[in-house]
């Protein structure tokens, strides 16, 4: 049986490695991004037989139909991934970085909620699957300069528990990845350092592994896990003292 696969934000980065791995193992997929001519040019050169949706996930309504239409040409998905974010440096004394609070927090919270929502009824009503939401361990601590993206990712971690917790029993596992560095358009314009850098199409690799356990939670690659663990484990003044001059994401439009 082909596995089908629906995957938000693919048309650049994680999203795209994800697309190439799962459409070399055979995979139909369902590749949803809002560069539409990106996303066209990447399943030409996939392949099998994928749909191409240009969709904003912020545009919840345009989303459902996609979901629809994914659905009635391949049936329901066995894997749902709600990859989809972006990224931009934020100060909350800029007046102006208001409009950018609420774009990453409308694009990394709301439209994860918007890609599972037409999934979950099918998805039990089947009694399997996986739904899952790309976090980052920038949710595990406030970073400094990145107050938009770490609060969104700590929402889309809390998210998910809640749904994981929901969906207990129904056979639907939900699926958390914390990604560290990956090599991405996004954090190509990192100023900074970024300790265990990993190629997109390795990340893939390992988030499908992950993904076909059913793991309840990873970070990815391990050893940000092991960083992870050790900032949740800070206090505060030293968290605050080793951070306050940490190297911070430029201002501007969200990525």
């Amino acid at each position: 049986m082909t596995l089908r696969v629906f995957i938000t934000g693919a048309s650049s980065g994680i999203g795209a490695a994800l697309a190439r791995h799962y459409a070399a193992a055979g995979a139909s997929l369902g590749l949803v991004g809002r560069h539409r001519e990106a996303l066209a040019e990447l399943a030409a050169g996939l392949p099998g037989v994928h749909a191409v949706y240009g969709v904003d996930v912020a545009q919840p309504g345009a989303l459902a139909d996609a979901a629809t239409d994914f659905m009635a040409r391949f049936g329901v998905p066995d894997v749902v991934i709600a990859n989809a974010g972006v990224s931009v440096g934020t100060l909350t004394e800029e007046a102006d970085d208001l409009a950018a609070f609420e774009r990453v927090m409308r694009t990394n919270v709301l439209g994860m909620v918007a890609t599972f929502q037409p999934f979950v009824a099918p998805l039990r009503q089947c009694g399997g699957g996986r739904l899952v939401g790309i976090a980052s361990v920038a949710g595990i601590r406030g970073l400094p300069g990145a107050g938009a993206y770490s609060a969104s990712k700590a929402a889309a971690i809390a998210y998910l528990e809640s749904l994981r917790v929901e969906l207990r029993g129904s056979g639907v596992k939900v699926v958390t990845i914390a990604p560290g560095y990956i090599d991405t358009p996004m954090t190509a314009i990192n100023p900074y350092p970024m300790p265990f850098l990993l190629p997109a199409d390795e990340a893939a690799r390992r988030f499908a592994r992950a993904i076909e356990a059913g793991v309840g939670y990873t970070v990815i690659p391990w050893q940000m896990g092991v960083v992870a663990k050790l900032l949740r484990l800070l206090p505060n003044p030293l968290f605050d003292r080793l951070f306050a001059r940490a190297g911070r994401k430029p201002r501007g439009l969200p990525l």
